[in-house]
């Protein structure tokens, strides 16, 4: 077997075998970038057991790369799916129903970053301290790049611990960032039989495991080299322009129309809520119908908060304008 980093000691020998990770690869027409993220699952010190791809419908060069790369005998099973067609959202989705039985961490890859050698060891560490049954999500942060993988600069740090009340007006980690542990993979797999649509599937994955109570960690660490370019659906929240997007987003009403889609899904699952927050995201909901003066007040109350200056703002605006 090969050798383990010193921290998996203590897992390798109660269990008898290396931990198992599958990594769940969403593409569509990524040829330009995805063979630099292929080989980076390869450098991993911790390498994966398999990998799992779900194809959106790719046109270009995508599958062919995928296929040569499986041929390639990687070190790793990989398994290539039909995705859904339905969107990004939905491609994660219908990657998470085909985790297999035996698998203990599952890692989330979008198709054009580059993971840093230690990532996958980093997280199966992290997530190795959680009890065994509780969910857990990890995300972390990153190096935010160009097309070319240059001028490389840091993700944000949060200024405040993962939380429901975060959770439901915003993210906390990248979702090319995020691995869960089993008991997670099995609530998100049963929590997405109920929910229909979702808006992101990362946000989601946030507000499910932080509303029913399971374990949200950041990893302050930067392990993957987050590509920017023309194609991301959403990328990266920082700098000037990215801050001046969102906010555009909030005043056209884009924010109160993924709150509404959010809600659904929550509600849909609220029965694995502990009652606290089934009560909050009741509450939430109230914040769409009330008028002015309701809004502020059922915010201030809930305690919601986002990070930053700017997000606590963009916050109280979006509830004094009846965007939220």
């Amino acid at each position: 077997m090969t050798a383990l980093p010193p921290f998996l000691a203590k897992t390798v020998r109660s269990s008898a075998r290396a931990p198992r990770v599958t990594v769940l690869l969403a593409t569509w027409n990524g040829a330009a970038n995805l063979r630099a993220q292929l080989d980076s699952y390869c450098a991993q010190t911790l390498p994966p057991a398999r990998l799992i791809v779900s194809d959106d419908g790719s046109t270009d060069g995508t599958v062919a790369i995928l296929r040569d790369f499986a041929a390639s005998a990687p070190g790793f099973a990989v398994d290539l799916l039909e995705g859904p067609r339905r969107g990004g959202a939905q491609n994660f989705l219908h990657l998470l129903q085909a985790v297999p039985e035996g698998t203990d961490w599952v890692a989330l890859s979008d198709q054009d970053d580059v993971w840093l050698p230690e990532k996958i060891a980093s997280g199966v560490q992290m997530l190795a301290q959680v009890p065994e049954g509780q969910p857990a999500l990890l995300g972390g942060r990153s190096f935010v790049c160009d097309a070319d993988l240059g001028q490389r600069r840091l993700s944000p740090l949060p200024r405040r611990s993962p939380a429901f009340r975060h959770a439901l007006v915003q993210n906390f980690a990248g979702g090319n960032t995020m691995m869960l542990n089993r008991a997670g993979v099995d609530l998100v797999r049963a929590a997405a039989a109920e929910a229909g649509r979702v808006v992101v599937h990362d946000w989601w994955l946030y507000q499910i495991v932080s509303g029913t109570g399971g374990t949200v960690i950041f990893d302050p660490a930067p392990l993957l080299l987050y590509r920017q370019h023309a194609g991301n659906q959403i990328g990266a929240n920082s700098g000037v322009e990215a801050k001046v997007k969102r906010l555009r987003w909030m005043l056209r009403g884009r924010f109160r129309r993924w709150n509404a889609i959010n809600l659904a899904a929550l509600r849909a699952s609220a029965h694995r809520f502990p009652p606290e927050n089934r009560l909050l995201l009741e509450d939430f909901a109230k914040l769409q119908r009330a008028d002015l003066i309701g809004r502020l007040t059922i915010l201030r109350r809930l305690g919601l908060y986002r990070h930053g200056l700017q997000g606590t703002l963009s916050l109280w605006l979006a509830a004094a304008l009846g965007r939220i």
